[in-house]
């Protein structure tokens, strides 16, 4: 007992440090997980492997535009997968229905029910790429551009090492 008397400020000092170290780690392990969560489900939406595509994002002045594309050349069963996907969501993009989305990163992920809500004044189209495929969202709205950007942010966080910026 004496022995924990000689340095009371010794007990309280770890206590905190401990507390510290867990704010700071929390949220990267929160991030990870959702990351982790996200390439686990996305089985569940996409067609494709994501381990062999890539999700590139490009945010532009009247909206964005997402690619996927093949981390190799030839994957031709996979651009394919990939074509067949992006075509049939941006069909359903430009109806306002991003429920496929939604599974994947939650209802309330930045976004998505501005987007949901303005599709009619949203143009989304499809493209076919060499290795993959694009949706393209032009708007002249400043507030969806806003929610194209918030969007596209959020799938870049949530896609970790399987999307990134253009």
């Amino acid at each position: 007992m004496a022995h924990m008397n000689k340095h009371p400020g010794a007990h309280s000092a770890a206590v905190l440090a401990v507390v510290l170290a867990t704010c700071l780690v929390m949220p990267a392990l929160a991030e990870t997980t959702q990351q982790e969560h996200v390439h686990q489900m996305s089985h569940d939406v996409m067609p494709f492997d994501m381990s062999k595509t890539v999700h590139i994002f490009k945010m532009t002045e009247q909206g964005g535009v997402e690619s996927v594309v093949t981390r190799k050349e030839g994957e031709i069963d996979q651009i394919a997968l990939i074509q067949q996907h992006l075509q049939h969501e941006a069909g359903q993009f430009q109806k306002g229905n991003y429920s496929d989305p939604a599974k994947l990163h939650g209802a309330d992920m930045p976004g998505l029910k501005e987007l949901e809500a303005g599709a009619s004044h949203i143009e989304v189209t499809y493209a076919a790429l060499r290795n993959g495929a694009a949706i393209t969202f032009t708007t002249t709205d400043i507030h969806l551009l806003t929610a194209i950007h918030r969007w596209f942010g959020a799938q870049l966080s949530e896609h970790g090492a399987d999307a990134k910026p253009e």
